[in-house]
């Protein structure tokens, strides 16, 4: 069954360094799935994850439809959660994060030895440390991670722990009480441009759980 237009919305949300044109291609795939969608732009390094899901409340409270998905990458999983746990949502629908160090980024945590790492991470660094708040469970939760190892989290820490995609390992993107993981063969950037990844995103927000094929 398609998704009833703008009464279905999937509010989608980047990740750091980001300005929400590298989740183009994945919009657009979730687009053809019948959603509507919108995406959330914020200022990764200048503002905290808390400032940040305050702006998302109201972007949020805007919105016309009747259900409220969030499809987020990253960084991005981490500033949902925290809105998600500050505030709330009554039109929530379901939520899909790619790549998010929910339990904290080991990577971050070597970065945070090094002088520059405040260059690098701004002001999201703690928040990148220590990983997201607690999941409520107010509804299902999917995570998909990846495993082609290539990224920046490689010159960071050496021993990123396995099966990592170069920035974050799979293990990180574990939240409790979650309804489904996945693990896909796809780099941490390319979890946005993979259409095996888009096609589960839109299985998870129809469903709430991950294709098995």
């Amino acid at each position: 069954m398609q998704p009833d237009g703008e009464n279905e919305t999937v509010v989608l949300v980047h990740g750091i360094w980001m300005t929400g044109a590298d989740m183009f291609w994945l919009r657009r795939r979730v687009q053809r799935c019948g959603y509507h969608t919108v995406q959330f732009r914020y200022y990764s390094l200048r503002a905290t994850v808390e400032e940040n899901a305050a702006r998302l409340h109201a972007l949020v409270r805007e919105l016309a439809a009747v259900r409220v998905h969030f499809v987020a990458h990253s960084l991005g999983g981490l500033v949902v959660l925290r809105y998600l746990h500050d505030v709330g949502c009554v039109r929530l629908g379901r939520v899909v994060l790619l790549g998010s160090p929910c339990l904290g980024s080991a990577a971050a945590r070597a970065a945070g030895g090094h002088g520059w790492s405040r260059w690098l991470l701004g002001r999201a660094a703690e928040d990148l440390r220590s990983g997201a708040v607690p999941w409520r469970g107010e509804a299902e939760l999917g995570a998909i991670a990846g495993d082609l190892s290539m990224g920046i989290g490689r010159f960071l820490l050496r021993d990123l722990p396995r099966p990592n995609d170069g920035t974050v390992s799979a293990a990180e993107t574990r939240v409790d009480g979650m309804a489904d993981h996945l693990i896909l063969h796809t780099s941490h950037i390319g979890l946005l441009f993979s259409a095996q990844a888009a096609r589960q995103v839109c299985a998870f927000l129809a469903t709430g759980r991950f294709s098995p094929s």
